[in-house]
């Protein structure tokens, strides 16, 4: 018999048994009342027939576990008042067990290959997780029952954990509950009038129920916890309630939270205060940019109406400028800020020795707490002659003085496209390689394809689909051997700029003595606290991922420091739902939520809403008319599941969808709201009137139509 022939019949079955439960009303045998009703006579009859009773009191059992049928909670309150806590206990544990591998078999056969096959990317770490830690997450699951068991039954059969594993674990995890409630039922049986139900046994029963997720929840954190500290002394006091590893965007917030509640917090800096994003990253390349942009707006002048312009600039000039930005911002990132908020800020290369201490400047600085932010640095790859090129990255290519005439990009992200565009700008020939057949591979193709137009409008030579295989010197410049549909193909340069994106910085911290995991991705492994596996030491920023974005590092960082300082009490999940960000060329690109890419690739359904800012009133003023507003929503809803802005300000105009999707306000909103006349930010207004205008009820404009026409005569 085919497969799928024998799965129908197997519904059929489990479906006509479930409606006979139901259409001849068998529940009403499964309640408290019956059971106290007819308490004596079932009791008189156990004595007689024990062993046969038990028999078909477990084969009940398994039968209305197997069939997820309500009542099992009354089951096994009768276990126990039929045949007293040790032979109820034991029916019970088997009786829900087997039960429940029933489920799980059943539900494996009916709907595992079909909805791994539907959701295999979506299911691939899930199924990682099973298999390595399974048994564990099952338990947890048993022992503190988040979810209904019958919704874990039919979860975990989804997943590749093996039958005897699910098995047994269930049997010794559902045991303490099934233990208390047979006790329960054991009290029950004891009920003679009303005024029994307030006995201090039955009391007791309950409350001990009451109280097992909470005792289980602390016996599991307790020994999990002692596994993992193994072989480390806990300190009996701290000399900090946290001490803050890196003053990036996340360390410095991380230690701001924890200030402003007046803990005592220790901040560990071995290079500069304010990270990359300060120093290398997100405050220079803006202010480059910004210069870059008033060079190509003199070399576009007739655009505004104005014959010429000339630029006269040098670019050790542009770098000073851009170090005196740093300057300026400085202050709000300085030691003496910190100081003042009662932050013990510590220069030094801070090492972690124990869970609860770290070794700086020839010291050990003990916490109750630590946080781990020590950032990123630029990924460079092991490209054969690489090493022998004087190559620059997003961290060293502030130190240039002279503008390269030939520049290569190697990498067509966010910070390649980014740095590509404001040195070609200044005047440098510039050619971005990247392997992916576009610029910004995780944006949609239609976003890519406008900035890609654009930077080949201005004289960049983009070599998409390149992918290099080695570097040579020639004299004080170099060339690239790239790979090309088969052919190898030499690109010449006097720089070479490496911006292949950033690797999380975890060397030289302690981490490997210790037993710190790390992700495959490079990034510390945490949890949904941001804890890693020791729970104590959490981690946020750069260092943590999925996002390394200056924004999302400081929104960790409340997470991170709030969890850090409230331990064991109090815990948050860190809330990834709406994470926005840009790509600051010009035009910008700027996303929230899924991609239209996103969307297919995990099977959603989506209505795409699409406004040009050609049509714009202010863009037109401004000369700034390219670009569009493309929003994701639910089919037949105007919640926003995701949008993307290609055009000018795009990063803020992101703001007003990121409100949106985050409070839950759909486009009817967006559209019914006031706007400035005239505004770049009428663009979200149009784009829900485009939403609105495709939705327009046509019976109803019939209808007014001939309305109208009558009101006329």
């Amino acid at each position: 018999m085919r497969p799928t022939i024998t799965r129908a019949l197997v519904l059929v079955v489990i479906a006509l048994l479930i409606g006979s439960y139901f259409w001849l009303d068998l529940g009403q045998y499964v309640s408290l009342e019956e059971l106290t009703r007819r308490r004596d006579q079932l009791l008189t009859f156990t004595e007689q027939h024990f062993w046969g009773m038990l028999a078909a009191y477990m084969a009940a059992y398994i039968l209305m576990a197997a069939l997820s049928l309500p009542g099992a909670a009354i089951l096994t309150l009768a276990g126990g008042a039929l045949f007293g806590l040790v032979a109820g206990s034991i029916a019970v544990s088997f009786a829900s067990s087997i039960g429940a591998t029933l489920v799980f078999l059943a539900a494996r056969f009916l709907f595992r290959d079909s909805i791994q096959k539907k959701f295999k990317k979506r299911l691939r770490a899930i199924n990682a997780g099973v298999e390595k830690d399974g048994a564990f997450y099952l338990l947890a699951l048993r022992l503190v029952p988040v979810f209904p068991f019958w919704v874990i039954n039919l979860v975990m059969a989804l997943t590749p954990i093996r039958t005897w594993t699910y098995y047994w674990v269930s049997q010794v995890g559902m045991l303490p509950a099934t233990i208390v409630y047979v006790n329960a039922g054991t009290q029950l049986g004891r009920i003679e009038s009303t005024g029994d139900i307030l006995s201090p046994g039955l009391i007791g029963a309950f409350a001990l129920l009451g109280l097992l997720p909470l005792i289980l929840r602390f016996v599991l954190r307790f020994l999990s916890n002692r596994k993992v500290y193994a072989g480390h002394k806990k300190p009996k006091s701290f000399d900090y309630n946290v001490i803050v590893l890196g003053a990036g965007s996340a360390g410095l917030v991380s230690a701001y939270i924890g200030a402003t509640i007046k803990a005592k917090v220790a901040l560990i800096e071995k290079h500069k205060m304010g990270g990359d994003c300060l120093n290398t990253g997100c405050v220079p390349s803006k202010a480059l940019l910004r210069t870059a942009r008033l060079v190509q707006e003199a070399r576009d002048s007739e655009r505004f109406g104005i014959r010429s312009m000339s630029a006269d600039f040098s670019l050790a000039d542009i770098m000073q400028r851009v170090r005196d930005v740093i300057r300026k911002v400085e202050p709000h990132d300085s030691p003496e800020r910190y100081r003042g908020m009662g932050v013990d800020v510590i220069q030094g290369e801070g090492r972690l020795v124990s869970p609860w201490a770290v070794a700086v400047n020839g010291k050990t600085l003990t916490a109750r707490s630590i946080i781990l932010a020590t950032g990123a640095e630029p990924l460079v790859p092991p490209i054969d002659g690489l090493s022998e090129i004087g190559y620059l990255t997003s961290d060293t290519v502030w130190e240039l003085h002279e503008l390269p005439q030939r520049m290569a990009v190697l990498g067509g992200g966010p910070i390649g496209a980014e740095l590509a565009q404001a040195f070609a700008r200044l005047g440098s020939e510039v050619t971005v390689i990247e392997m992916a057949e576009r610029l910004l591979p995780r944006e949609d193709p239609d976003a890519s394809d406008q900035l890609m137009q654009r930077l080949k409008r201005e004289g960049l030579h983009l070599a998409t689909g390149h992918k290099a295989k080695r570097f040579e010197a020639v004299g004080d410049s170099g060339r690239v051997i790239c790979e090309r549909d088969g052919e190898e193909v030499s690109i010449e340069f006097d720089r070479l700029l490496v911006a292949l994106g950033r690797q999380a910085r975890t060397r030289g911290l302690g981490l490997e003595e210790l037993g710190i995991r790390v992700s495959g991705r490079g990034t510390l492994e945490t949890d949904p606290f941001l804890r890693t596996n020791f729970p104590n030491i959490l981690v946020c920023g750069d260092v943590a991922g999925p996002y390394q974005f200056t924004h999302v590092a400081a929104h960790q960082a409340w997470f991170a420091s709030v969890n850090a300082l409230l331990a064991p009490f109090w815990s948050f999940r860190v809330d990834y739902r709406v994470i926005p960000w840009a790509t600051f060329t010009e035009p910008e690109v700027a996303r929230v939520g899924l991609s239209e890419t996103e969307a297919v690739e995990q099977d959603i359904d989506y209505e795409v809403t699409r406004y040009g800012i050609d049509d714009l009133d202010r863009a037109i003023a401004d000369s700034a008319d390219s670009g569009f507003v493309k929003v994701l929503t639910e089919p037949g809803k105007d919640r926003i599941l995701g949008a993307t802005i290609v055009g000018s300000h795009a990063g803020e105009l992101i703001a007003e969808l990121v409100l949106a999707m985050k409070h839950g306000l759909g486009l009817n909103k967006i559209l019914g709201t006031i706007h400035i006349y005239p505004t770049m930010n009428e663009a979200n207004k149009f784009a829900a009137g485009e939403w609105k205008k495709a939705r327009k009820p046509e019976a109803a404009l019939r209808f007014a139509e001939r309305f109208f026409a009558w009101r006329r005569g």
